[in-house]
């Protein structure tokens, strides 16, 4: 664990942002005072529609029937399912159980998994026997004592190696919660798309609840019924999905797979809204032909976050009529700047906002934004890491570069590692990807460096098009970006088309094998520098 100040543990606990709540008493309470709201599954595999007391008897059932398998404060539950309601069982019966949650998103593969299994060592492994490409693995939990199978088609799983879920829930469900530290462990979240292992980011009782807390009271009211997206095996969906609807009493709605066409009917037929998340969540509708102005006029309130937003799709989708507010965090600091509703526009739509509730920020001689607050995690799972990125003053070192204005917004303009090193000159990948998105054609760009014989590196642009346009020639961008008044030296020297991106479960794209693609395509002799197209489905 990391080195957290003692001056800093009294702060948060005197401002109230620490408390002696635990994550399963939160959720205990707030399932109670809210046992009749609605809890919905919209999916074809596996559709549901109850309420959070439902739901919530069932997960006390699982409680129950783990703790009756030896399953109790401080084992850890992994699970990896899609957006089910067995997701939220799982998730709830071990807050109660005071067990340390290790939610996995539902796609990763046997790479990712057996890494995650392996380090996370869990007592439990609740999953799916198949859904899309996901299928259980049943070598890579050999080691896990209780396994539980949820079916793809619906009815009771049987597992050679495990158990059907429902065999896991007893007839009588736990009452209240068993006690736990609440400064201990309640969540491992591993990172994925900036290395080639994914990162166990440690959370407590302590960072979760104030985080859930801080976050909805950074909501607007009366949001209505909005969907969740984004994977519950990802920090932010399983925030979303599991723990802030909960504590405001909201509906909680689910879809297991996103098709922009699907969600356009659902906002029709139920009236649900997308409240945010990363942009592309919002662009992909907006660009959708099936996109109306009803559909439009739901989206009042958008948040962006998750990935880098680029100005040109704040300001689209402020001249739509939307209030728009951008905010930066990560796995490891969840909540580190966000625009206040009272914020001035130009704050909303341009700059990634200014600290939340008890964040503090500081910026590296490199521009490296520092941060530590009530929310910042206890460190990875690997000790190395934690060392790496926490220094004894309880300082996060981000990774990203950022500018901060004379009112103390935070602009964040790169990652260390999205940097062109062009003939000894740094270009910002950043400033490259918003140029290319003032262009007609393009719905969203991604900027790497390619590898180059002469300058070490030059700049290409990977371009997903807009509904109906063709490719631009590189002609076209070279006379886009002297338009705009950029140095030459920026300009993209290379163009891949491609159909969508390889992205993280917040919808965030997976830069590194972005750059693998761009250098394998070098590789292979395609002749992309002088602007042909080389499409990746």
């Amino acid at each position: 664990m990391r080195s957290i100040p003692a001056e800093l543990v009294e702060l948060y606990e005197r401002e109230g942002w620490w408390t002696r709540e635990t994550l399963g008493e939160l959720l205990a309470r707030s399932l109670d005072e809210n046992r009749d709201v609605g809890f919905c599954v919209h999916s074809a595999v596996r559709p549901y529609t109850g309420t959070f007391g439902e739901v919530a008897h069932d997960a006390r059932r699982l409680a129950a029937g783990l703790a009756a398998r030896g399953v109790g404060p401080g084992d850890v539950v992994a699970l990896q399912l899609p957006n089910w309601r067995e997701a939220a069982v799982t998730f709830w019966a071990s807050a109660f159980l005071g067990a340390v949650i290790v939610p996995i998103v539902h796609f990763y593969g046997r790479k990712e998994l057996a890494h995650i299994m392996a380090t996370a060592r869990p007592k439990v492994f609740i999953t799916a026997e198949e859904f899309g490409r996901m299928r259980h693995q049943p070598d890579l939990c050999a080691e896990v004592p209780v396994v539980g199978l949820v079916g793809a088609r619906g009815g009771r799983s049987e597992g050679t190696d495990g158990q059907s879920f429902d065999d896991l829930l007893a007839d009588r469900p736990l009452e209240g919660t068993l006690g736990t530290d609440p400064a201990g462990p309640a969540l491992i979240a591993f990172t994925s798309g900036t290395t080639r292992d994914p990162k166990g980011v440690i959370h407590s009782h302590q960072t979760l609840t104030f985080e859930t807390r801080q976050l909805l009271e950074n909501y607007p009211p009366d949001r209505g019924r909005q969907l969740t997206a984004t994977p519950v095996g990802h920090f932010i969906g399983m925030l979303g999905a599991f723990l802030i609807p909960v504590l405001e009493g909201a509906p909680i709605d689910l879809c297991d797979v996103w098709d922009p066409a699907r969600v356009l009917k659902l906002m029709e037929r139920d009236g649900l809204s997308i409240g945010g998340g990363p942009p592309y969540f919002v662009t992909s509708l907006l660009d959708h032909p099936d996109c109306r102005p009803e559909h439009i006029a739901r989206f009042t309130t958008v948040g962006l976050g998750g990935s880098t937003v680029p100005a040109a799709v704040t300001q689209r989708l402020t001249d739509l009529g939307m209030f728009v507010f951008r905010s930066y965090g990560s796995t490891e600091h969840p909540s580190i700047t966000g625009s206040r509703p009272g914020a001035p526009e130009a704050k909303r739509l341009f700059t990634d906002g200014d600290p939340r509730p008890g964040v503090e920020i500081r910026l590296g001689p490199d521009g490296e934004i520092f941060s530590r607050g009530p929310d910042l995690c206890l460190g990875y799972t690997d000790d190395e890491l934690t060392a790496r990125a926490f220094d004894d003053d309880g300082w996060y070192r981000t990774g990203d570069i950022g500018v901060l204005d004379e009112d103390g917004y935070l602009t964040i303009t790169d990652r260390k590692a999205d940097v062109i090193i062009r003939g000894g000159e740094n270009i910002s990948a950043l400033e490259v990807e918003e140029v290319l998105l003032a262009m007609p054609a393009v719905a969203e760009a991604v900027v790497v460096a390619a590898p180059d014989p002469r300058l070490g590196e030059r700049t290409a642009a990977v371009l997903r098009l807009r509904e109906g346009h063709d490719m631009p020639t590189l002609d076209e961008v070279r006379t886009h970006f002297k338009g705009a008044g950029v140095a030459a030296q920026k300009w993209p020297e290379e163009l891949h088309r491609v159909h969508d991106f390889p992205r993280t479960a917040s919808g965030k794209v997976q830069k590194y094998r972005v750059r693998q693609d761009v250098a394998d395509s070098a590789g292979r002799g395609l002749p992309a520098h002088q602007g042909a197209v080389a499409s990746r489905q």
